[in-house]
């Protein structure tokens, strides 16, 4: 039995099938359903990350080497990524059209679409700054995702320093919710999480760190809530 090609080179394979003059963008028309909506995630979110990586007007090392821990790049497939990641830099595409493609995929609010923004704010201060293009060009893919301004404030303030993380936004919950209501809350949103939940979801293995990442977000929060209110 042939071994079933890896998502890499699946990737490759759907890249090769652009024709000359197409865009990046156009690959999306021939990745709709899965298993190929994997290629089709992995393709925009690369896309995403690299206008990301760019919205402060330079790519920096740190930067790149982040993108490379939440993607999970083995070793070996560094050169599909980077024709991905450098055929986004070219493409005259706008990163909206990137966020709207993802957005179509999982619809508006999926947790999925929580890990793409906190994988793409990662990115985002990995240079140890936070630009202001930065803000908006995350602002505005979180507008484009259905997210919470809520939801928004809660990433914003896990990544960025000086910030605290509301735990109560961290969990889209009001802060005079009952503990019973902020656990159930909590223990939905770990289920939502679940990197077999993102996978079935159509998120390839090859990024579960964002899901994962996700739910050590939930879990502190939870645990702070809970820590207080015993406190009070």
């Amino acid at each position: 039995m042939d071994k079933p090609l890896s998502l890499w080179s699946r990737i490759a394979a759907a890249l090769a099938s652009l024709t000359r003059g197409e865009a990046l963008s156009d690959v999306f028309d021939q990745l709709r359903a899965p298993p190929e909506r994997s290629v089709a995630f992995t393709i925009a979110v690369i896309a995403l990350g690299a206008k990301m990586a760019k919205a402060d007007g330079q790519v920096t090392r740190n930067e790149v080497e982040t993108f490379r821990r939440i993607f999970s790049i083995p070793p070996g497939e560094e050169t599909n990524a980077a024709r991905v990641f450098n055929m986004a830099r070219t493409d005259v595409a706008g990163f909206d059209a990137y966020a709207r493609k993802i957005a179509a995929m999982f619809g508006p609010g999926n947790g999925v679409l929580k890990d793409v923004l906190e994988g793409l704010f990662a990115i985002a201060v990995a240079d140890g700054d936070f630009h202001e293009n930065e803000e908006i060009f995350l602002k505005e893919v979180a507008r484009i995702f259905g997210l919470k301004d809520c939801c928004y404030s809660a990433i914003r303030a896990s990544y960025v320093a000086g910030s605290d993380p509301d735990p109560w936004a961290v969990l889209e919950v009001a802060p005079d919710a009952s503990l019973d209501e902020v656990r159930k809350a909590w223990k939905a949103a770990i289920r939502e999480a679940h990197p077999d939940r993102a996978i079935a979801r159509g998120m390839p293995e090859e990024a579960v760190r964002l899901a994962q990442d996700r739910t050590v977000a939930l879990n502190r929060a939870w645990e702070e809530i809970r820590t207080r209110r015993e406190m009070a």
